[in-house]
């Protein structure tokens, strides 16, 4: 607890109270602290000197506020390697998360100019099945996934997309996906991104981009997953390729 005869400033031994709280099983990954009123009074120091603290924490990452709805805890960010391709399902399950399906939206329309390249689609009348789904961990939703399938797939649309997807391709319709094209950008948060992430309106959402081939090379689906940018890193490892020529 806070001791007000130590040389330490009050606002570092709250800090330091802070780092302990939010490794607490009670209030990791996405849960929300107590209140600055309750924090104020359990170390006894005023509420500007909290803040102090709360403030390194959050520019630090560690701590997310919202206003109206008070501070909690950053998710702990779930990374994914550029040499190492996996389902989200996947991706998930090595880092030990049960994923949740929030909203799933299931129909056919017109595919978007890039998903008609992918798929070589030479007219404007073919349409292709395509799914959105709100996904992440349990009560914390943080991508939103759109994904538009090649009209060659037999796809219904009555399969139980609850399912790992590319367990119903392959169980189903003995299509295996092997390799994905990807691109990484940023975009700021607009009005449905920002209703669905729970993000304020401009926050940065990291949009991650799939161009899914089988073990054919045939494409299979182009996604886009939009992503909190509090919750997902990407990491890539480059190998310099020297020049072993004499200048």
């Amino acid at each position: 607890m806070i001791d007000k005869k130590s040389s330490i400033p009050l606002h570092k031994q709250a800090e330091f109270y802070l780092r302990r709280l939010i490794e607490m099983d009670k209030y990791k990954n996405g849960k929300m602290i107590p209140n600055e009123i309750e924090l104020s009074r359990q170390m006894n120091i005023s509420r500007n000197t909290l803040r102090q603290a709360i403030n390194k924490l959050v520019h630090e990452g560690l701590l997310i506020r919202k206003r109206g709805i008070g501070t909690y805890v950053a998710m702990g960010k779930f990374s994914s390697e550029a040499t190492n391709w996996l389902s989200f399902s996947q991706e998930m399950r090595l880092l030990g998360i049960e994923v949740e399906n929030f909203e799933l939206h299931i129909y056919r329309q017109r595919p978007t100019n890039e998903a008609k390249l992918f798929f070589n689609i030479n007219d404007d009348e073919t349409k292709v099945l395509r799914i959105e789904r709100l996904r992440g961990k349990v009560d914390f939703p943080f991508v939103y996934f759109a994904s538009e399938f090649n009209p060659e797939i037999p796809l219904t649309g009555n399969e139980n997309f609850n399912l790992p997807l590319y367990d119903i391709l392959r169980d189903e319709f003995n299509i295996i996906v092997k390799s994905s094209r990807e691109e990484i950008s940023a975009v700021p948060a607009g009005h449905f991104l920002a209703e669905k992430l729970d993000m304020e309106l401009g926050e940065p959402v990291l949009v991650r981009k799939r161009l899914v081939s089988d073990i054919e090379g045939r494409p299979v689906e182009y996604n886009i997953g939009w992503y909190r940018g509090d919750s997902f890193t990407y990491k890539i490892e480059c190998n310099r390729k020297e020049d072993y020529q004499s200048p």
